[in-house]
């Protein structure tokens, strides 16, 4: 099992609790893990090594399985590769071992927004549901428990999609694809064509929803004999569901639309009212009341780190997207605001060019905080556009942020980066972007 995150944990333990002889190989040392996860895989016999993988370990193993976020080009893994070992994801294995219908979203943006609202709508609907995947439990967790559900829905990142050979979900439901992940992927195609795979294993019965709006995904065609549903803002021919007069209207027949008010949903931007959309086309694909689809609208609250309100000080509005770890989905969080900004942003790079980012910036964002590797590449991309002042860590950026802000504005937190070089993930950057505005507030 290579990586000792929450995946690498629940596929390990999984694996022993069958009989079979695990080796946990972590890169990260043991003084970087959690104690309490390492007293536990080692209470199940389970072998951890850690520092480094070791090509040897890799070599003697007779499957090697990855977490998600697990680079595919290293020197170990080729080497096992090239001999013949099974290398899978653990995405992959799970799917193997179970039989309840899949329902799989992927995308660069809005994957997690997506699969929480599922979730609930399922819920709603008075149906058993396991929600996770990328989202935060793994799908193995779902193997392991007794609870049976009447649908999986599983987020899916590139990463987990790289290693399927055999994942066919029920319905499929791509969002959006846009440069992300340059840093690990040869080319934009690439990563495309990762996002792609979703559905290559589907067949007639099975259901694939697309969104019209993106350019990639406009032209995409799922294998022969799947039902494909398309949705965008507005009405064009072959859509399946838009948006009309202030309504959502949604059809799968091309015959008469049922509408949906969306008055009551919480959640910002055009790009949420895409995400809306799709989640619409779902539920009246499995058949889902009308009068449920429309209580979800109105009930569902978002996400903590995406759009996230924070906090209102001395008039000036808190928001935290720390999710937006990419420029894509920083370009969303800033077009969602109609009132001036000022943006924080930076992290670690990756691969992306940051023009889109400034382009949406001009105007609406009066002034930025950068903070992190990436904050000189942003200061050059920003310079002579934007007015910017650079910050050490997030308090200090927080308080610039307040310092330069006016009554009326928002600050918000949309890093365009990951979050590797200062925080463990994007939801400790989230954490640490609420404690500094908390100080803030509290003097």
């Amino acid at each position: 099992m290579v990586g000792l995150g929450i995946t690498g944990l629940y596929a390990a333990r999984w694996l022993a609790k069958q009989g079979a002889v695990v080796t946990v190989s972590e890169a990260r040392s043991e003084t970087e893990l959690n104690s309490t996860t390492c007293k536990e895989v080692r209470k199940l016999g389970i072998a951890l090594e850690t520092g480094r993988h070791q090509e040897a370990t890799f070599l003697k193993s007779e499957m090697i399985v990855l977490s998600p976020g697990v680079p595919h080009d290293m020197e170990p893994l080729r080497a096992a590769k090239k001999t013949g070992i099974p290398v899978t994801g653990e995405l992959e294995l799970s799917s193997r071992l179970i039989d309840t219908p899949m329902i799989a979203v992927t995308g660069t943006n809005g994957k997690s927004t997506v699969t929480a609202l599922l979730g609930s709508l399922l819920k709603n609907a008075s149906l058993k549901v396991f929600v996770g995947g990328n989202i935060g439990t793994p799908l193995i967790a779902y193997v392991e428990g007794e609870e049976k559900a009447d649908y999986v829905v599983v987020e899916v990142s590139s990463f987990q999609l790289d290693t399927i050979e055999t994942l066919c979900p029920f319905i499929s439901l791509l969002l959006n694809i846009s440069p992300d992940h340059l840093d690990r992927y040869a080319s934009y195609e690439d990563y495309a064509q990762s996002k792609l795979r979703i559905f290559m294993n589907q067949r007639p019965g099975q259901h694939v929803i697309l969104n019209d709006d993106d350019e990639a995904l406009s032209s995409v065609n799922p294998p022969s004999g799947v039902s494909v549903f398309r949705y965008g803002v507005k009405r064009k021919e072959g859509r399946h569901a838009y948006v009309q007069d202030k309504e959502i209207r949604a059809s799968l027949s091309g015959g008469e639309h049922i509408s949906f008010s969306f008055k009551s949903f919480r959640l910002p931007g055009k790009h949420n009212l895409e995400n809306l959309l799709a989640v619409v086309l779902a539920g009246l694909i499995l058949g889902i009341d009308p009068s449920v689809i429309q209580q979800t609208i109105g009930d569902f609250k978002g996400l903590p780190n995406r759009l996230e309100h924070v906090a209102k000080f001395e008039g000036v509005e808190f928001y935290n997207d720390s999710k937006a770890t990419n420029v894509d989905a920083a370009v969303r969080a800033i077009t969602s605001f109609d009132r001036p900004l000022i943006l924080i942003a930076g992290g670690r790079h990756k691969g992306s060019d940051y023009a889109r980012l400034v382009r949406a910036a001009r105007g609406g964002v009066r002034k930025a905080i950068f903070l992190g590797e990436s904050r000189e590449l942003l200061a050059s991309s920003f310079e002579g556009v934007v007015p910017f002042l650079m910050a050490e860590n997030m308090d200090e950026a927080v308080s610039i942020a307040f310092s330069q802000a006016d009554r009326g504005d928002a600050v918000l937190l949309a890093p365009a980066c990951s979050s590797f070089d200062m925080f463990s993930d994007y939801a400790h950057r989230g954490i640490a972007f609420r404690s500094a505005v908390e100080r803030l507030s509290h003097g």
